[in-house]
């Protein structure tokens, strides 16, 4: 039986694209609190199936698909740009596939705009109106107003026209970090990308028989199993370690191990894989936010899922790939690396910032475990003894020594030098993970 806070979900994933929700509608249509309705409404939010827009309301948006991520709503423009939507409100939920700007001659700006483009101008009223007849959104830059003819023409066919107080460039560049910060999202695999779903998961029940343990065992190869109650909740996992020494007979629930370790479908598989190998897991549970069983994923899938990501050509920067593209090794013999302080890894001081100096001592350490074809690890602890400023521009050199490694860990050493002086010295303890 789903809870109610499901059901609001469901209800929600079946309105048609565009329509608009409220608090005081959900919770008398489903018979619900205003207080249950709101809490379903915000998650919805979260997993991208409505927007809420100042002045206008929640509107049901499409939901995009990971591979199509970096293609914004009319909404979500509105709600970047602090936006006030003068007409068109029924095309909020419209996907845009280009934005032009209207730096030019009349003619030649709708030489360029075409149907499901987003054309930011000012106040330029002919340009409003051909844009709108050419199929596509207007957002008005400089806080300027459109016209009536404008409005009336936006809600016929269902285009919005958006007025914000910004600039036409400081508003490029706001929709340009959106779009880059979607592609940095894209990029990062999640639980959901390599699941093993429920429909292919072997799983047990409470009031089943170790006899079935067995079974699933040899049918699989796979040592651990969840276990779920009469309505699919994750209740427990069992592992060959909680049947041995028990009779074939004795039910699942009296040997399973409670409280299992899971996690969800957004949870990042960096994150998960970390957990995995911390707690010596090789099979994972994921449950949904109410707990039930959604699929799990093996150690095995989590390992080459990251080996596979780390291949791939990135298209949005993170400040560590910043910072990991300026490191470079210097020397052959014994490793060396070098890198330039560039005003991304700089605090309001001009120096470089304790996150970055943080990476560049972790990056290094990684790098000087490679050469030892330990290429895959989790940094435990690290420890900074000794830190002085490093200026903006300063070319700096950095020497990792490992001072000890096993099959399970290793601890790394690594000197941060500045025209010869010593400016930083840190430890740093990594796990290993099995090959």
């Amino acid at each position: 039986m789903a809870t109610k806070h499901e059901q609001i979900l469901d209800y929600i994933e079946t309105l048609s694209v565009g329509e608009k929700i409220s608090v005081r509608r959900i919770a008398k249509e489903l018979q619900v609190s205003e207080g249950t309705a709101y809490r379903a409404i915000k998650e919805a939010e979260t997993k991208r199936l409505v927007s809420t827009i100042e002045r206008v309301g929640t509107i049901r948006i499409e939901r995009k698909k990971k591979e199509n991520i970096e293609r914004l709503t009319y909404a979500e423009i509105v709600n970047i740009v602090d936006g006030q939507v003068l007409g068109g409100r029924a095309g909020l939920h419209k996907s845009l596939n280009k934005f032009v700007i209207g730096a030019m001659q009349l003619e030649d700006m709708m030489r360029y705009t075409e149907a499901g483009n987003l054309l930011i101008v000012g106040n330029r009223y002919k340009a409003h109106e051909y844009a709108l007849r050419a199929g596509a959104a207007v957002l008005v830059t400089g806080g300027f107003e459109a016209s009536e003819g404008v409005k009336k023409l936006a809600d016929e066919f269902e285009l919005p026209v958006i007025s914000t107080s910004y600039d036409t460039f400081t508003v490029a560049t706001m929709i340009n970090r959106a779009i880059y910060d979607q592609l940095i999202k894209k990029e990062i695999l999640l639980i959901e990308d390599i699941l093993i779903p429920l429909e292919v998961t072997a799983y047990l029940t409470l009031k089943e028989p170790i006899r079935r343990y067995h079974e699933l065992n040899e049918q699989t190869t796979h040592g651990g199993f969840p276990v779920v109650d009469h309505s699919n909740k994750l209740v427990g996992i069992i592992t060959s370690r909680d049947v041995i020494g028990h009779p074939p007979s004795e039910l699942v629930e009296k040997v399973m191990t409670k409280d299992p370790i899971t996690v969800s479908m957004q949870t990042s598989v960096a994150a998960a894989g970390h957990r995995m190998i911390w707690e010596g897991i090789d099979l994972m549970p994921v449950a949904d936010d109410h707990g039930k069983l959604k699929g799990v994923i093996s150690r095995q899938d989590v390992l080459k899922a990251i080996q596979t990501a780390q291949r791939q050509p990135q298209q949005g920067e993170t400040i560590d790939d910043i910072i990991k593209s300026q490191l470079h090794q210097q020397s052959n013999d014994k490793l060396i690396l070098e890198f330039r302080v560039t005003p991304q890894m700089t605090n309001a001081y001009g120096s470089i910032s304790h996150g970055a100096y943080t990476m560049i001592l972790t990056e290094a350490a990684g790098a000087a475990l490679k050469t030892k074809n330990r290429k895959d690890s989790v940094l435990e602890n690290i420890s900074i003894y000794f830190l002085k400023p490093v200026q903006l521009d300063a070319l700096v050199f950095v020497r990792p020594n490992i001072l000890d490694i096993s099959r399970k860990s290793a601890k790394v050493e690594v000197d941060v030098s500045l025209d010869q002086e010593i400016v930083g010295k840190a430890m740093l303890t990594f796990q290993l993970l099995d090959r």
